[in-house]
Parts: structure tokens; C-alpha cells; sequence
């Protein structure tokens, strides 16, 4: 019989399985250095402004806003307007109790510490200079000089009867007196009116003398100017229009 051959083979090293890779094992997950989430910043409700500590506000002018923006430029204050007179030099003005005068000049002083504007006053009978403050010259009286026509009608106040002193002698004197420092010219006529009329009646004393010299000065001087005649010719229309006195003869 044939004899099988056999070969004894050891049974084949069985070669190790290639062993299936061990499902991997899910790496260990390194823990995911979780980011911070960043936050979404919660929007925060504005919180209720606290009032501004306010500065002290300096005074407002009167009629600025109220409400004015802040940081508003400063509005300027318009420059003091200089003032405007109705006088220039070489003007004919009266000044009261002083009478007819010229402007010769304007010129600057010192003045209660400010540098003030004055007008330069020529009188015409006393040969005196007055510095006059340009800004306020006609609330101290200061006017020119009448017309004509209105010189016309002192001389027609001298037909008009005199008042006399009656009982009351120092209030007759004080109303004088204010009548010449008044420098109304019609007023000024009736000082020389009234006292003209006492001289050549009854005498009056060197006080009224006095008073009548310098009403007579004041009305010649603005006499001189309204007719524009010199001043002997203006003294010459004065005593012309001024009534004479007719005294009775003694018995």
C-alpha cells in the first residue's frame, strides 16, 4: 500500500492574528481648556446721571438765556456808544445863572478817577472859562441861544406890570433868585422888569442892586447873540424897552 506521505509538518506556528487594532479608544480627551466665554457685556441701564455738581454761575446780565449751551463763547458787550451832543465848538450856548457863552474847545481830563469829555465855555460878559461834561451838558441847563423872532418877544415882556415885594419881602427875594438861575431868558426879563421898577419907584437895597446888575449882564449877553449886535448896542435896546416910571410930583 502506498504509504501516504505525509509530511509531518507542525501544524503552522499560527501566526498571531494580526490583531484588529483595538477600536481606539477615544483618546482621552484632553479637556478642552474651555475658553472663557467671553461674556457679552450685559448691557448695563445707564445709570440715572448724577447731576453735575454745578459751579457757582456767575450772575447773568439781565436778558441773557437761561439755558445758555455750555462752553459757549462769551458773548462781548457791545461798546459804551459814545454820547452824542447837539453841540459843537464854535456854538452859542446860555449857560444858567452865567448867561451867554461861546464853545471853544472840547478836551479830555481826569475826572472821578475816569478821563471825561468836556466842553470848553467862553461867557461872553465875564470873560470866564466853564468846563462843561459833554455827556450830561443839557441836564445842567446848557441851550442855545433864541432867535430873533423869540428876542422880539423879551422886550414885549417889559410891557407887562411889574410884581412887587408886597408883605413877603425874603420869599419875593428867594423867587428872584431862582428865576436868574433858572436860565429861562424870560424869566431872567422879569427879574430886570421888577426890580427896574422898585429901583425908580422906591429904592431898593445893595443886595437887589446887586441882583439887577447880574440879571442885566445875563439878558445883555444873550441879547448880543440873538441880534447879533455888540454888546453896547444890546445895552442900548435893553434900557430903550425897559418903562419908565412916572413918579407924581409932591404937591
Amino acid at each position: 500500500m502506498a504509504t501516504k506521505k505525509t509530511t509531518d509538518t507542525a501544524p503552522a506556528a499560527k501566526k498571531p492574528a494580526a490583531k484588529k487594532p483595538a477600536p481606539k479608544q477615544p483618546a482621552a480627551k484632553k479637556p478642552v481648556a474651555k475658553k472663557p466665554v467671553a461674556k457679552k457685556p450685559v448691557a448695563k441701564k445707564p445709570a440715572p446721571k448724577q447731576p453735575a455738581a454745578k459751579k457757582p454761575a456767575a450772575k447773568k446780565a439781565a436778558g441773557t438765556p437761561s439755558a445758555a449751551p455750555a462752553k459757549m463763547p462769551v458773548a462781548k458787550k457791545p461798546a459804551a456808544k459814545k454820547p452824542v451832543s447837539p453841540f459843537r465848538v464854535g456854538d452859542k450856548v446860555v449857560y444858567p445863572h452865567h448867561g451867554a457863552a461861546v464853545i471853544t474847545k472840547k478836551e479830555r481830563r481826569e475826572f472821578n478817577g475816569t478821563r471825561t469829555e468836556f466842553f470848553v465855555l467862553q461867557v461872553a460878559t465875564d470873560q470866564l472859562l466853564l468846563r462843561v461834561p459833554v455827556a450830561n451838558a443839557e441836564e445842567l441847563g446848557v441851550r442855545p441861544v433864541i432867535s430873533k423872532n423869540a428876542a422880539r418877544k423879551v422886550f414885549a415882556t417889559f410891557k407887562d406890570d411889574p410884581q412887587e415885594a408886597g408883605a413877603n419881602w425874603s420869599r419875593w427875594y428867594k423867587l428872584l433868585t431862582e428865576k436868574i438861575n433858572s436860565g429861562d431868558i424870560y424869566q431872567v426879563a422879569e427879574v430886570v422888569r421888577d426890580l427896574t421898577y422898585a429901583q425908580q419907584a422906591k429904592g431898593i437895597s445893595p443886595a437887589l442892586k446887586r441882583m439887577l446888575s447880574k440879571a442885566r449882564l445875563i439878558l445883555t449877553s444873550e441879547l448880543r447873540f440873538a441880534l447879533d449886535v455888540s454888546e453896547e448896542d444890546a445895552t442900548k435896546r435893553l434900557d430903550r424897552a425897559l418903562p419908565r416910571v412916572e413918579l407924581p410930583e409932591d404937591e
